[in-house]
């Protein structure tokens, strides 16, 4: 739920964060 969070807080940042974590 923390990823959530985190994605609705960054909004564009968490999008590229999750894009790094699908790449890597």
């Amino acid at each position: 739920m923390k990823k959530r969070i985190a994605i609705n807080g960054f909004g564009r940042i968490g999008r590229l964060t999750l894009r790094r974590l699908l790449k890597s």
